[in-house]
C-alpha cells in the first residue's frame, strides 16, 4: 500500500469531523472568545478552514516562509459566516485530497521547512508535515472550537462516536 492510500482514510475521517464542527458555528458568536487572551470562534473556524489548503503547497514546494523578509506576512483569511466557512473548507479539502492521492511515496519522504523571516521554525518530511502541521494541528484547534461551542450551549457533534449531545 502506498503512503497516500494509508493516509487518506485518516484524512477523510478528520475532515468529515471538522466539517461537522464548522457547520455548528453560530454566526452571531463569531466574535466570542473564552478569555481576552484567546482567539475568537470566528478566527478558530477560519483557521480550521485554511489548514487543508496547506496540503498541496506542502507536497509541491520545499518550504513556506509565513513572514518573508521584505514581504507581507501571512494572515489567516477570515470568513463571515459558518456557511462561507463550510463552502471554502469543502474546496480546500477536495484540493488537498487530490494532492495527497497524486503524491508518490518519494514525495512524502522529501524534506519540507516552515520558515519565519527566513529562519527555520520546523523541518521534517512532507509526510510528517501533513500528519503534524496539518492533521494534528487541525485536531488541536477543532478541540478548542468544540469547547467554545460547548461554552455557548451549542450542541456539539461527536468525532469518534456520538457526543453527549447526540446520546
Amino acid at each position: 500500500m502506498s503512503i497516500a492510500e494509508l493516509l487518506l482514510p485518516e484524512f477523510d475521517q478528520e475532515m468529515a469531523g471538522t466539517r461537522k464542527v464548522l457547520e455548528r458555528i453560530p454566526d452571531d458568536k463569531l466574535d466570542w472568545k473564552a478569555t481576552p487572551k484567546t482567539n475568537t470562534i470566528g478566527w478558530v473556524g477560519s483557521h480550521l478552514v485554511e489548514m487543508p489548503g496547506w496540503t498541496e503547497p506542502t507536497l509541491t514546494t520545499d518550504s513556506w516562509d509565513f513572514e518573508p523578509p521584505g514581504g507581507e506576512p501571512y494572515r489567516t483569511p477570515m470568513f463571515t459566516s459558518s456557511k462561507e466557512m463550510v463552502a471554502q473548507f469543502d474546496k480546500q479539502v477536495a484540493t488537498a485530497r487530490a494532492a495527497i492521492a497524486a503524491a508518490s511515496d518519494a514525495t512524502f519522504h522529501e524534506e519540507w521547512s516552515l520558515l519565519q523571516g527566513g529562519k527555520e521554525v520546523f523541518k521534517g518530511s512532507k509526510y510528517t508535515v501533513i500528519r503534524s502541521f496539518i492533521l494534528n494541528h487541525m485536531i488541536h484547534h477543532r478541540a478548542y472550537l468544540l469547547a467554545y461551542l460547548r461554552m455557548n450551549n451549542v450542541p456539539v457533534p461527536g468525532m469518534y462516536g456520538p457526543s453527549g449531545d447526540e446520546q
